[in-house]
């Protein structure tokens, strides 16, 4: 397809991505498209989208934080895996930085438990509450064990914590900043657009030297410019990860007087 009918066929992308009035229909929207189309295609206007926003258009940025919403919730999976590939032997090189990785090879999401290092909190019960008992406590209307949950170690229970109304910001930063990181929780706010639509806990999971590549490499790709600055400058983050917001800091076009296209997304 010649640039300038991928041009529009992204164009139309993004506008359909922006008429949904939320992040979560707009990731839902993608993975049902992502399932449909060829994944040349999928990767050939990926590629334009994130030209696009590396150049500080808006509504690209704007449609980019869906996609990076799907992709850290993909984990290395294989359209993920087949994308990568068609994104290095063609050279696509705005997808690449949102799914090579720092060309990092088998990584991989972790699989869905409790890690057998960590021990689930004690509730006060006496005894250690299952899965499903504690999957039932994070969905009560109350903050009355939150401080305890946000210790579980188990994903399902954290998913079923990331929903629960009582919870506030501060709370989830907590969790995507914690050291050593929670492995379980990051990958939990991995699958939750409802907070990964806020800027600062996005910057606290990129930022997060324990944070599974999958999920910082694309979150990564819609930081402005200051946020891109903060993690070249974190020495404590992977080399690979400051490489890459590097290489988008490079491609930023030059700051004009009252532009608005490199705000942080909310």
């Amino acid at each position: 397809m010649p640039a300038s009918g991928l041009g529009s066929e992204v164009e139309r992308m993004t506008r359909l991505l922006l008429s949904l009035p939320e992040l979560e229909l707009r990731v839902s929207w993608l993975k049902d498209h992502f399932g449909r189309w060829p994944a040349q295609t999928v990767a050939g206007r990926l590629d334009e989208l994130c030209a696009q926003s590396e150049r500080s258009e808006p509504g690209a940025r704007q449609a980019l934080l869906a996609v990076a919403c799907y992709f850290t919730a993909e984990g290395d999976s294989a359209l993920v895996r087949e994308l990568r590939t068609i994104a290095e032997d063609a050279h696509l090189l705005s997808l690449g930085r949102m799914l090579c990785w720092g060309r990092v090879r088998g990584t991989s999401a972790p699989p869905i438990g409790p890690s057998p290092r960590e021990e689930v909190p004690d509730y006060g019960t006496g005894r250690e509450l299952t899965v499903g008992e504690r999957r039932s406590l994070a969905r009560r209307p109350s903050r009355g064990h939150i401080e305890k949950m946000l210790a579980d170690p188990h994903p399902l229970v954290l998913r079923e914590l990331l929903q629960n109304p009582y919870l506030v910001e501060a709370d989830v930063l907590r969790l995507a900043a914690r050291r050593p990181a929670h492995v379980a929780a990051l990958e939990a706010l991995a699958r939750a657009p409802q907070w990964l639509c806020k800027g600062r806990v996005r910057m606290a999971i990129v930022q997060n030297p324990g944070t599974p590549a999958h999920i910082a490499g694309p979150l990564l790709v819609i930081c402005n410019r200051v946020e891109l600055l903060q993690v070249v400058g974190n020495t404590t983050v992977p080399a690979s990860l400051r490489a890459t917001a590097q290489e988008l800091l490079a491609r930023r076009p030059p700051i004009r007087d009252g532009d608005a296209a490199d705000r942080v997304l909310q």
